[in-house]
């Protein structure tokens, strides 16, 4: 019987869970792998690219939209809109053109010569004393006199002929000489030319040429939030001292005192909180173009940051004066007065609470109208209460006195008095002060 011969059958090579791919299904699959993978680069790429594109339109977009804002950086004031330049660049700039104008005003007396002399208990070295703990410093009088400084002020150039102006309190000790330093170090001696009865303000004169002069801004229609910059001789010691702040305020109406028992009124000032210290007086207060906004004269004691400037324009009215008459002239009514609160009116039955009450004073000599004044040709007498000049009523916000400063001699206003129990008004001509 023959036997029939089965061919074997081929061998499977197994792998665990699978099975290994045959050669030509191998290079099968190669294929489709590099495709895949050549397909996912170059996807990726373009991928990449094209979003790069879009983000680049997008910074693009709000690039332009951030210097477009820059580029708007204004407020609006009413029916104007005030355009602020780049601020730090701008602060520098108003620096540089201010403070060659800028000067310190130093102030020197004849006081009776001292003797120094160190005394130490413990036998410290003298020179060495870094606590000041050690010794004592005493002094005995030589006699006679020397002449010394006694403080400094500042002051900014506002003619190239040397005029210079500062306050009032700055030179107001009659007894004392005062010398102007520029920036450059130069020294000048300065002669008080003019001041201001009113204001505090003070007019020197100084014997130069050719001087650089501040440019002389506009008060009437500044902002709160404004940036400003003061300069000055701080401290009597550090010269053109620059602080920047903004204007805190407008208009305030403040009482400063010199620490030696005179004050006075200051109304109308602008507020700021860059910082004015002792030896700041007299110094520009300047806007962000570099003009004189102001002219730095206080500080609040027990305060931070709260510091005073009279108006340019203020100064720019007595430097006009000066220039044309070679002195200040301010115009008066003459009259002595108080101002009437709701307190004055309930204490003595008045029938406003408002006005400026007509009243003597103290001393026999204090009439309550100088004779041959303006208001005495008018006809105004003792217990009349003046209500209005030219229609603005007379109260805390507008007092008397600064209503009368901003007119000029020679000006006729009306005045709405009440006077012997009825109102009336009557015209009266302003004279200068004498």
């Amino acid at each position: 019987m023959n036997e029939i011969k089965k061919e074997p059958e081929p061998k499977k090579n197994s792998f665990c869970c699978g099975e290994i791919i045959e050669p030509h299904k191998k290079l099968i699959v190669a294929v489709i792998l590099i495709s895949f993978l050549l397909s996912s680069f170059f996807g990726a790429v373009f991928g990449f690219m094209a979003g790069g594109i879009g983000k680049e339109n997008i910074f693009s977009k709000i690039t332009g939209q951030k210097k477009s804002v820059q580029g708007q950086n204004s407020a609006s004031g009413g029916d104007r809109t005030i355009n602020f330049p780049d601020e730090e660049s701008a602060v520098i700039t108003a620096v540089d053109k201010a403070s060659p104008s800028v000067v310190s005003i130093i102030i020197s007396k004849d006081v009776p010569k001292m003797q120094n002399f160190f005394s130490d208990p413990f036998g410290a070295d003298p020179f060495f004393d870094p606590f000041g703990s050690g010794g004592s410093n005493n002094q005995n009088s030589q006699g006679g006199t020397e002449k010394q400084e006694i403080g400094g002020g500042s002051g900014f150039i506002v003619s190239a002929d040397g005029l210079v102006a500062t306050n009032k309190h700055v030179v107001s000790d009659e007894g004392a000489s005062y010398t102007v330093m520029t920036n450059d170090e130069k020294k000048y001696d300065a002669k008080v030319m003019a001041v201001d009865p009113v204001n505090d303000v003070a007019i020197l004169k100084i014997d130069a040429g050719n001087l650089p002069v501040l440019e002389l801004g506009d008060s009437a229609n500044l902002r709160i939030g404004q940036t400003v910059v003061a300069i000055g001789n701080s401290l009597g010691e550090f010269r053109n001292t620059v602080s920047k702040g903004i204007i805190s305020g407008l208009k305030r109406n403040v009482t400063a005192g010199s620490g030696f028992g005179d004050s006075e009124n200051l109304s109308e000032v602008i507020q700021t909180d860059a910082a004015i210290n002792p030896g700041n007086s007299g110094g520009p207060l300047l806007d962000i173009n570099g003009k004189v906004i102001g002219v730095n004269v206080a500080m609040a004691q027990g305060a931070q940051s709260v510091g005073f400037a009279l108006p340019i324009d203020i100064i720019k009215k007595d430097l006009a004066s000066v220039k044309d008459k070679g002195k200040i002239v301010q115009p008066y009514i003459g009259v002595r007065y108080i101002p009437i609160t709701t307190e004055i009116q309930k204490q003595n039955n008045l029938s406003y609470d408002y006005g400026a009450l007509v009243l003597r004073g103290q001393q026999i000599t204090d009439f309550a109208v100088v004779p041959g004044s303006p208001a005495d040709k008018a006809g105004i007498v003792e217990n009349d209460i003046i209500l209005e000049i030219n229609g603005q009523k007379i109260d805390t916000k507008h007092q008397l006195g600064d209503m009368i400063a901003k007119y000029s001699v020679g000006d006729t206003i009306t005045l709405k008095i009440w006077h012997k129990g009825e109102e009336k008004t009557v015209q009266v001509k302003l004279e200068e002060r004498k």
